[in-house]
């Protein structure tokens, strides 16, 4: 469609990052390598555990060995081309690898949330119907609910990325941030963005609520549960099981929502960017460590490893 306007038409956009900290540059360049660097290495090596490991061949690391491939794409899809502007004079980006970024950090935050929410049903299985587990979860069960997690974040992701690709980019071209998110895009865009920001409502609603609500319908079954249990050890261990997943959740969805609130306000530019980093390149980090830490089949697991093969 060939649009007449008075104005010149934006073909690219300039990623600030962390350009207003020239003194930290190093500094931070040094921190994201590592942190990238970790992630992968951290999620890869729960991945090639619970391939090897067949007590891990179960349900639960069925779905967090799903969970650390995502985290592996999701850092990706952000950081390395944030690391490649670092000292550059200009980091640029046209609005189709803008559009690419986004749909790419999109599909896999989705995901992420999906995958979540199926790791908080297979918890209530386990705690609830603990004699039926086996056939409740079967692995056909799991491959399916797998494999709807990410037909149903690619289904979310792609009209968002259908409606960037509708927007009117005008000036100023000017992202306050060190990848493509979407509210940044919305305001820049020079053509009305209703339809977009209707997508974008009713993707959050769909995902980020819904999921939301499934997760805590989840746990309020799974702590009547709980306390159903009439020995401390009993109620210990059941809560154990479940205390990964929940710190997990809290805070991918508590950073998620602390940040687009802040967006939606127009509160500082900086407050947003440094939240942008925690959930899109700490959390991938943390993850692995968060449900390794205080789990017992993993520590058995990598202790069973031959030395020559430990990665992890």
């Amino acid at each position: 469609m060939i649009r007449e306007r008075n104005v010149t038409e934006i073909t690219h956009f300039i990623l600030l990052g962390f350009s207003d900290l020239p003194k930290l540059l190093t500094l931070l360049f040094i921190a994201f390598l590592l942190i990238y660097i970790t992630t992968v290495t951290w999620n890869l090596c729960l991945i090639i555990l619970i391939k090897m490991d067949s007590h891990l061949h179960t349900p639960m690391y069925f779905f967090l060995g799903n969970l650390s491939f995502i985290d592996i794409c999701y850092v990706t899809s952000t950081v390395p081309k944030m690391l490649s502007g670092f000292y550059q004079e200009q980091q640029t980006i046209t609005v189709m690898g803008c559009a690419i970024q986004y749909f790419a950090f999109s599909l896999m935050g989705l995901s992420e949330s999906c995958v979540m929410t199926a790791m908080a049903y297979d918890r209530y299985a386990a705690i609830c119907s603990p004699l039926l587990y086996s056939s409740i979860m079967s692995p056909t069960l799991c491959v399916r609910m797998v494999l709807g997690c990410y037909t149903a974040a690619f289904s979310g992701s792609l009209p968002q990325f259908c409606a960037i690709l509708r927007l009117y980019f005008c000036g100023p071209n000017i992202i306050d941030n060190f990848f493509c998110d979407i509210p940044q895009l919305l305001n820049l865009s020079c053509t009305d963005t209703f339809l977009s920001r209707v997508i974008l409502a009713i993707i959050t609603m769909i995902f980020g609520v819904t999921n939301a609500i499934l997760i805590v319908i989840s746990y309020v079954y799974i702590v009547l549960a709980i306390l159903k249990i009439t020995s401390a050890k009993g109620r210990s261990k059941a809560f154990n099981t479940c205390a990964s997943h929940l710190t997990a959740v809290t805070l991918f969805y508590m950073s998620g929502v602390i940040v687009y609130l802040s967006s939606g306000t127009g509160s500082s530019s900086h407050l947003d960017r440094f939240g942008s980093v925690f959930y899109s390149v700490l959390i991938p980090m943390l993850n692995p460590l968060i449900y390794s830490l205080r789990n017992k089949e993993i520590k058995d697991a990598l202790k069973k490893l031959p030395k020559k093969k430990g990665c992890c």
